[in-house]
């Protein structure tokens, strides 16, 4: 058995890249759509709240040291997306927020209304994603959070190991 060489050129970095633009892409839809979601649409957004360029409030930060999950759903205001990342407005507990999160800093993508899904790599090196809670932002009155399926249907999850 021959051993694979190690590739010159960093395919899952362009991968991954790659792969974040399809986010930026379906926020971008939805803001040419009036930031309106079509349909059932609903988007949990998992980011490193740590990562560069990464702008929370404190008592979020403090809450989320590692890792935060959000809703865009019903109520979600102000999005703005650009080629680096997107910023949304979201209620926690009552409270109005403002998040910006650029692409880099996100680690999971998931569509639940379609079984669409797509997980990244953490940007930052050897970082494993510590245990956090559910999404908090405000869910619409009347309305559960539904767990999403881990059937891996139509989830798209790349890992290209990595000699070390």
């Amino acid at each position: 058995m021959t051993d694979t060489p190690d590739s010159l050129i960093p395919y899952d970095e362009i991968v991954q890249e790659a792969l974040r633009a399809v986010v930026g892409r379906v926020l971008g839809q939805v803001v040419a759509g009036g930031s309106m979601l079509p349909g059932a649409h609903h988007f949990y957004i998992t980011f490193k709240t740590e990562a560069p360029g990464v702008s929370i409030p404190t008592h979020l930060k403090e809450r989320f040291p590692d890792e935060m999950t959000i809703v865009l759903q019903n109520k979600f205001w102000d999005l703005v997306v650009t080629d680096e990342g997107f910023s949304v407005g979201l209620s926690f507990n009552q409270m109005p927020s403002k998040l910006v999160i650029p692409y880099s800093a996100i680690t999971a993508f998931v569509d639940p209304a379609v079984d669409f899904g797509l997980q990244f790599q953490a940007t930052v090196s050897d970082l494993a994603p510590e245990p956090h809670d559910e999404a908090e932002n405000d869910s619409p009155e009347g309305e559960a959070l539904r767990p999403v399926a881990d059937d891996g249907s139509n989830v798209v999850t790349v890992d290209f190991g990595r000699k070390k």
